[in-house]
């Protein structure tokens, strides 16, 4: 770690992680993370774990994202509603006497009823630093989010499960007998977007083919991955395409979903502009810093 101290530490922390980095404005000094997800504390660790986390970092006043603002988590940041300015709110946690902690409000959208948590914050960095777009922002994940933004105001958007569905299937049905580790028959994965989109109701039969393909010898583990991929990221592009048609789109996402998206993307016509996770959760999770008082 470099010798400065840090005047603030940045947290994300969902439900398997806490990620913590001490920064001096915008520069990143030092960075840490941890499995203490949000799903294994009680209300009660939540202190404690923070502050082993942060050993050494000062007195710092923390701002942090993510599940730990659920109901279930350590103070609940209430949610606000869409339509909205894409700047980051906060809530104090009370009665931590160690330091500050302030923690992001999440969005939500009563019609067609829709939350997010987390990736507020990244919206808001990636404003912060391309002030001017106009689009849709795409965040693939466990729950990927499809997000409409104008003028600097989020109007609406879209969760899709397709992380969680892929998981469940090539790891809890039939097909875990099928699926193979990661993606690289691409051929695979494009044939398989391209069925989803011209026919999404015939392609849901293109499900138990996998495992009947394995059964024949027919696919590989490594071409079922990737067909399985392809079909559910089809169908979901299927199910926002009036997000996303005609419009500039942002993907912000891991090294590993964001390519596929942007794939798939391609082949729709859609160049979208891919832009590091980290890097705009701290830029959001400094632009929330901004909004606090001299208090801390």
């Amino acid at each position: 770690m470099s010798d400065a101290v840090p005047d603030w530490i940045a947290a994300d922390w969902g439900t398997t992680h806490l990620r913590v980095w001490a920064m001096r404005g915008r520069e990143v000094l030092d960075r840490r993370s941890s499995e203490q997800g949000m799903g294994k504390l009680t209300p009660a660790e939540f202190g404690p774990v923070l502050e082993e986390a942060v050993a050494g970092w000062g007195a710092a006043p923390v701002v942090t994202c993510g599940m730990v603002g659920s109901r279930q988590g350590w103070a609940e940041a209430p949610y606000a509603p869409v339509p909205c300015a894409a700047q980051p709110r906060l809530v104090r946690v009370p009665d931590h006497a160690a330091r500050p902690v302030y923690i992001a409000c999440g969005l939500r959208q009563d019609s067609p009823p829709d939350v997010m948590r987390g990736e507020e914050t990244q919206i808001a960095g990636f404003l912060l630093r391309t002030p001017d777009f106009e689009g849709t922002i795409c965040l693939p994940g466990t729950h990927t989010k499809w997000v409409a933004l104008r003028a600097g105001r989020i109007e609406r958007f879209r969760s899709c499960m397709t992380g969680e569905i892929y998981d469940l299937l090539a790891h809890r049905s039939v097909l875990r007998h099928t699926i193979g580790e990661g993606c690289s028959d691409m051929a695979a994965f494009d044939a398989a977007v391209a069925e989803a989109l011209a026919d999404p109701a015939a392609a849901y039969g293109a499900l138990f083919a996998l495992r009947a393909g394995a059964l024949l010898g027919t696919q590989s583990p490594e071409t079922a991955a990737c067909r399985l991929s392809g079909l559910l990221v089809g169908w979901e592009l299927s199910a926002t395409r009036d997000l996303w048609q005609g419009q500039p789109v942002a993907l912000i996402g891991s090294p590993v979903l964001s390519p596929l998206y942007t794939r798939a993307l391609a082949g729709c016509g859609i160049q979208a502009a891919s832009h590091d996770a980290e890097d705009v959760t701290l830029a959001g999770l400094y632009a929330a810093r901004q909004t606090i008082g001299a208090d801390t």
